[in-house]
């Protein structure tokens, strides 16, 4: 698939309406085609089966799509990513970074961030990377670092979760403290006494929203 049969796919399916309020949702920060999910995936779906099967990323294509204006081309290049996240190293995260630092809003951070959390599993390096991306001067970075080991379960790295958390205790970021308490509630529901103790331990240095998240299951 090049691009143009990219922007073509999208273009037939294109809706003014849904366009005009997914814009409005994201705050009129991106321009959008206005596809619904299940539309935009199925317009690639075959193509990523068959992308599996060469095994190789094509980062001309993604970087294509990622500088494209329309939201939906940034939307295909993580769902790319993920359905190839085996063949993603940790040298490729270097180059996924472009896409963690531009273009920024939530939709995409939480997105990418899961590519980062799944190489993590296998190459330990990521450990430090997010460890110095907790301390980032932009947001969205210490965002990536925050939820990265979100759903681990048992494959939390406890210590790395609270070295993560603690360099960005008494954040007044609302995006920042939303997802220090997602990671503490997801984690909550594997061990909670953990997480109820962290929340006891920095309580005066955790925002209200942090702890309402990260109690929620307590």
């Amino acid at each position: 698939m090049k691009i143009n049969d990219l922007k073509e796919a999208f273009a037939e399916k294109a809706n003014a309406d849904n366009a005009q309020h997914m814009a409005k949702y994201m705050r009129n920060q991106f321009v959008f085609y206005g596809l619904k999910t299940p539309e935009r995936k199925n317009a690639y779906h075959q193509f990523l089966k068959e992308e599996k099967k060469k095994k190789q990323i094509d980062w001309d294509l993604l970087d294509q799509a990622w500088n494209d204006e329309h939201r939906e081309m940034q939307y295909f290049v993580y769902d790319y990513l993920l359905a190839m996240k085996k063949y993603v190293s940790y040298d490729d995260l270097f180059r996924i970074e472009h896409y963690v630092r531009t273009k920024q809003w939530w939709d995409t951070i939480d997105s990418l961030v899961k590519i980062y959390g799944y190489v993590g599993l296998k190459d330990k390096r990521v450990d430090q990377l997010m460890l110095k991306w907790s301390k980032d001067p932009d947001k969205w970075v210490r965002r990536v670092a925050i939820e990265h080991q979100l759903l681990r379960k048992d494959k939390m790295n406890e210590i790395l979760l609270s070295k993560i958390i603690e360099n960005n205790l008494d954040s007044n970021e609302f995006f920042i403290n939303k997802a220090i308490g997602w990671a503490l509630r997801d984690y909550s529901k594997t061990n909670p006494d953990w997480v109820n103790d962290f929340i006891a331990r920095y309580y005066d240095h955790l925002s209200k929203l942090s702890i309402t998240e990260g109690s929620k299951y307590i």
